[in-house]
């Protein structure tokens, strides 16, 4: 069976995650209240933020950034996009 979760971004009931996506706190706090759906275009945002504004992971001023935009993200707010992106036509 299916785990479900109700999602703090979309504000209803959707697939879980089927483990934290982190250890501690945070990655319990995201397996409680994110679906599989939101975490999975907030993985694909952040790698597009990640390279097109040539962000170094080893860094942990963007560490901190990711972790405020992923909050943003996740609670309907106003994010950073990458500039001059264009998504594909579908």
């Amino acid at each position: 069976m299916t785990r479900t979760v109700m999602c703090r971004k979309y504000k209803e009931e959707l697939e879980g995650l089927d483990k934290p996506p982190y250890p501690g706190a945070k990655g319990q706090e995201i397996f409680d209240t994110i679906s599989k759906k939101a975490w999975t275009e907030w993985t694909a945002h952040q790698t597009m933020l990640i390279n097109e504004k040539h962000l170094s992971l080893m860094d942990p001023s963007t560490r901190e950034f990711l972790q405020q935009e992923m909050q943003k993200f996740m609670d309907g707010e106003d994010y950073e996009k990458a500039e001059g992106y264009v998504p594909p036509p579908k």
